[in-house]
């Protein structure tokens, strides 16, 4: 048994890697799925979408790759945290799951801030926002109670599909953080948080370590996604806790800047952060913490202007490229399902300003890429400001990493050194993990050493770095003229 099998699912997409015990990339696989928008701020996916898509990464991988199923030695998913999927007593998927970029309950968020803000914040670190679980069943609750009533099982998305694989329910301590039912202090699930939105504490599953075998693959599942019955199958977790250690980021001071469907900059530290602007992860490495800001549509944005407006990403590049620095006033404010840090405020809405007759489509397309850079710095200071100190270097993650102009333009924007790896994607950490927990790798640090191969650096252009301080000023100037108009359409 020489593979490692990773399984990733994101905001719009699973990608499966294959790897061998020395780390050397066989294959990869991505396969997409819909997100549905059935009413205005309201984003959902249906977990049957998840396993069609599984179903073809696999097979795809097994059939493009050569690699006998009997060959691999374990797999791990990891998945898009906040993602909750709910069921009844036979485990039955009882609606689609609420996407953590859905925004519905953007009053309920508000009232909980006012009612309960302090308790949940000196539990989970967080304040309530639409991303979280909790405001997410207080909605449910109060809008669907006919369904509500009958969950019996609460999964998290790549808890889900692993039960599909296993027939084991079950989640791992860096997902359960992220529903805003879990206690990150003493690391279990809180009584009084579930009270606040009635939902029974014996509905949340079983917390284990990421790294933990839960269970093998079923004969049911050997016989839908070509894999051998009986093959184990690691907890696995969240895709930025995959991704930072796809992307080396496994000791204090590492740094990871993320263009994905968020996009993100974390930190590693040795102790959380508790800030309202921040997301707070414990790492795969005991001790270690990743504290992180968020822009909640970076790759995002781009996918949404692709699909709205028509053609390709190596068409839309090339027009973006002869556009010069700043556009010629054009802006983007990447705002399109609200916005995380700093703002914390789902009402927000994208926008284009400073348009001219004089601008083409080139121009739009560069100042998405820009709009996301922009949103980008606006985290990196946050960090700062919270004395959480910076490294001029990072390594870049993301699906957006692989557009030349568009990780110029971040390395330029947030004035920092951005390492490129062969792959940096959540299901090579995926795969990695599933090496360390089956004892291919001894740990984290002999796991990265094996696995990742840095290809690239990209310097920032120090004029380009000051050009884009001066537009950035602008940037949140435009945001605090518009944000009260959007707050006035509630």
């Amino acid at each position: 048994m020489n593979y490692l099998l990773g399984i990733d699912f994101g905001g719009g997409s699973s990608k499966a890697t294959l790897i061998d015990r020395n780390g050397v990339l066989i294959a990869e696989k991505v396969a997409e799925y819909p997100t549905y928008y059935p009413q205005l701020g309201y984003c959902e996916q249906a977990p049957a979408d998840w396993k069609q898509a599984l179903i073809q990464n696999i097979r795809s991988l097994l059939e493009s790759s050569g690699v006998h199923a009997k060959e691999i030695l374990a797999l791990a998913i990891d998945s898009a945290t906040h993602t909750a999927v709910v069921c009844d007593e036979q485990f039955r998927v009882l609606r689609p799951a609420i996407h953590w970029t859905d925004s519905r309950c953007a009053d309920i968020c508000r009232e909980l801030c006012e009612r309960y803000g302090e308790i949940i914040f000196e539990k989970t670190f967080h304040k309530p926002d639409t991303i979280w679980t909790l405001p997410q069943f207080v909605w449910l609750k109060r809008n669907e109670p006919q369904i509500f009533e009958k969950i019996a099982h609460v999964f998290f998305e790549k808890d889900y599909i692993r039960y599909l694989l296993t027939g084991v329910w079950c989640t791992d301590e860096i997902e359960a953080q992220g529903s805003m039912l879990f206690d990150c202090r003493h690391f279990c699930w809180d009584e009084t948080l579930c009270e606040i939105c009635s939902l029974p504490i014996s509905a949340l599953p079983p917390v284990v370590k990421p790294t933990d075998q839960i269970g093998t693959l079923t004969k049911e599942a050997a016989d839908f996604t070509g894999l051998c019955e009986g093959m184990p199958v690691i907890c696995g977790t969240t895709d930025t806790a995959m991704e930072v250690f796809a992307a080396s980021a496994v000791e204090k001071g590492d740094v990871t800047v993320k263009l994905a469907t968020a996009g993100r900059i974390c930190v590693m530290t040795d102790r959380a952060y508790p800030d309202r602007d921040f997301v707070n992860y414990s790492h795969i490495v005991p001790g270690l913490w990743y504290p992180g800001t968020a822009t909640k549509a970076a790759a995002s944005s781009y996918r949404w202007y692709r699909d709205t407006f028509g053609g390709d990403y190596e068409s839309l590049n090339q027009g973006a490229a002869s556009v010069e620095l700043g556009c010629n006033g054009l802006m983007y404010h990447p705002y399109i399902n609200g916005e995380l840090t700093p703002y914390a405020d789902p009402l927000l809405c994208g926008s284009f300003t400073g348009i001219r007759a004089t601008h083409t489509r080139g121009h739009f397309t560069r100042a998405v890429m820009e709009g996301v850079a922009l949103s980008l710095l606006h985290c990196k200071q946050k960090l700062l400001e919270a004395g959480i100190p910076v490294s001029h270097k990072a390594t870049l993650i993301g699906g957006g990493a692989k557009g030349v102009l568009w990780r110029q333009i971040t390395a330029d924007a947030l004035g920092m050194e951005l390492v490129l790896t062969q792959s940096s994607d959540s299901s090579l950490g995926s795969a990695m993990l599933a090496g360390l927990s089956t004892g291919v790798f001894a740990d984290a640090k002999e796991a990265v050493k094996t696995c990742i191969k840095p290809i690239q650096t990209i310097e920032p252009n120090p004029e380009n770095t000051l050009a884009y301080e001066r537009i950035f000023k602008d940037y949140v100037r435009i945001h605090d003229a518009l944000a009260p108009i959007y707050d006035d359409r509630k």
